[in-house]
């Protein structure tokens, strides 16, 4: 799971990489997961970037059993009263020749005054596990959504993404500990869009090769 403790720190597309890179080498699909339930946009994002991702496949269902991570609230009703699964709300379209598979919420489905809530523990991640090279998790920042701390004791390992220009030192230090504390496997940190340091001048004249 890729998290960041303040939006804007380049989250999505650093797992967006990841999830590419991991496909090009991967025996089995690769899973990108947009656990942003309120604004999802990895989808999109890679659709749009056919040169890199190639063309999209077809939309399909995200779950291989039913089960979902998420529960809504209140439960969606069809027409007739029927009960429609949680899992309904999650497609996927694969790209990169099936490599990489991408989920998307489907937030504009969902009733007035229904909200996804996310589930503490979930039995999607081990059926997914069974179709999956790796599953890679874009959750929002913790400054917009808890998400990642609920989601985080679910997770083999969480990533940090730090953005040199954003946010404060402390926030950052107090995420790591939350997500510890909750119970969750931190990684590393991924130190994204740092600027390269200044080089001194070299003098002039024969001591420049130096």
């Amino acid at each position: 799971m890729f998290v960041s403790a303040f939006s804007g720190e380049g989250v999505s597309t650093v797992a967006r990489e990841y999830a590419r890179c991991e496909a090009a080498f991967a025996k089995r699909p690769v899973w990108l997961i947009d656990a942003d339930l309120a604004q999802p946009s990895q989808m999109q994002a890679v659709t749009e970037d056919a040169g890199r991702f190639g063309p999209p496949g077809n939309l399909a269902g995200a779950s291989p059993d039913g089960s979902a991570f998420f529960r809504l609230a209140p439960p969606a009703r069809d027409a007739a009263g029927q009960d429609i699964p949680d899992h309904k709300y999650l497609v996927a379209r694969p790209f990169l020749d099936n490599r990489l598979w991408v989920t998307r919420f489907r937030v504009r489905n969902l009733s007035p005054g229904q909200r996804p809530k996310l589930n503490d523990q979930s039995s999607y991640w081990t059926a997914l596990r069974q179709h999956a090279q790796t599953i890679i998790v874009d959750v929002p920042a913790l400054d917009r959504s808890a998400a990642a701390l609920q989601l985080a004791p679910q997770m083999d390992g969480v990533i940090l993404v730090l953005s040199e220009d954003e946010g404060d030192i402390q926030a950052r230090i107090d995420l790591k500990s939350d997500i510890e504390q909750v119970g969750g496997n931190l990684m590393g940190f991924v130190y994204n869009r740092a600027r390269s340091p200044r080089l001194a001048r070299r003098p002039m004249g024969r001591f420049a090769a130096l």
